[in-house]
């Protein structure tokens, strides 16, 4: 049997939990594999070094730290926005994500994590930033 190796497309299913237990994907929920080639960088690398080695029908569990993940939750990409800033059609809830431009141009991803009467707060790291990842993969098919 075949073991997954640099350069092999890989379909696995996943389990993604944070420390407290709360599941941030799973594709056994979405019941649709992801599939992914090892080394082409569009996973985690401690995800893709995970599935190394593995045989089709195996599975492993690991836990990859913030600094190997997305990275520590920075306090200089939350900032209040002035309320009157934001459009007037554009409904503010605590939750939703904004595509956000910077003084410089560039684009970002932001959260609303607080509304008040005169300011909005945007938190422009990712959601998974600051979090221990769990995850449990099965290797379910070296294409």
């Amino acid at each position: 049997m075949a073991q997954a190796k640099h350069g092999d497309t890989v379909r696995v299913h996943y389990h993604g939990t944070l420390e407290d237990g709360t599941v941030f994907s799973s594709t056994y929920e979405e019941q649709e594999p992801f599939e992914f080639t090892i080394g082409k960088e569009s996973v985690l690398p401690l995800f893709e070094e995970a599935v190394i080695g593995l045989n089709e029908g195996e599975s492993v569990t690991i836990s990859i730290q913030p600094k190997d993940g997305y990275g520590e939750h920075k306090q200089e990409f939350v900032f209040a926005m002035d309320r009157k800033q934001a459009p007037e059609d554009l409904r503010l809830e605590v939750g939703k994500r904004l595509q956000i431009r910077s003084n410089e141009g560039r684009t970002a991803i932001a959260t609303i994590t607080a509304i008040t009467d005169d300011t909005v707060v945007l938190d422009a790291n990712d959601p998974l930033a600051g979090r221990t990842l769990n995850f449990k993969i099965e290797l379910l098919q070296i294409v």
